[in-house]
């Protein structure tokens, strides 16, 4: 029989851990990397979001690394970068840069980097970036105003949660859905299967609503 490896989640994100719980993978480890998220100079968004998925399955691996237990366990990461142009927009913590993200978001068009990662015991980190592109309306004052009181923005990329009220802000998506949200399900899947992780395991047990 062959062992299953244990999946360490390199994440805090709790849309992250139901989006793979959606397609019946429930990781065995939540282990949030801490590393820094500060773009470096002439950065590119794509590079950004990469880069830091990059960083993050690093982090955790070297953990798992100096553990008998989680040494042979992989490691998921992912990072969500929201631009517009070559402008990578903040995970919004402050009410101005909410105000100043739906400001430039509104009436416009804006492209959404998910990057992932797994790293594997005595493996290369492997890696794939999928591009979503996004268009909001035009946002009125109210618009911003009552989304801001809301308080959803708090630690999005770009200011809005597309899962939650900004919902109502799309006029047109192309590309992932999950991967705005957090994490894009056919590119992880295929990465995890790649790596030698039985991702349909638990279908059998699975009840569909």
């Amino acid at each position: 029989m062959t062992t299953v490896p244990p999946l360490i989640l390199a994440s805090a994100s709790p849309r992250r851990l139901a989006l793979l719980q959606q397609i019946g993978i429930e990781p065995d480890h939540l282990m949030p990397a801490e590393i820094d998220e500060t773009p470096h100079k002439l950065e590119t968004p794509r590079a950004h979001a990469v880069r830091l998925a990059r960083e993050k399955a690093e982090a955790v691996r070297a953990v798992a690394d100096a553990s008998d237990a989680l040494r042979p366990a992989l490691v998921l990461a992912a990072d969500t970068v929201v631009a517009v142009g070559r402008r990578i927009l903040p995970k919004t913590e402050l009410t101005d840069q909410a105000y100043g993200c739906l400001s430039l978001l509104s009436g416009r068009g804006h492209r959404v980097f998910t990057a992932i990662a797994v790293a594997g015991e005595g493996s290369k980190v492997r890696t794939r970036l999928v591009e979503t592109r996004v268009r909001f309306k035009k946002l009125s004052r109210q618009d911003i105003d009552d989304y801001v009181a809301s308080g959803e923005w708090r630690g999005k990329a770009g200011g809005y949660a597309i899962q939650g009220l900004a919902g109502s802000f799309v006029v047109k998506l192309t590309g992932s859905y999950s991967a705005i949200v957090g994490l894009p399900l056919v590119e992880t899947s295929g990465l995890l299967a790649s790596a030698g992780y039985p991702i349909h395991k638990n279908w059998t047990t699975a009840v569909t609503a």
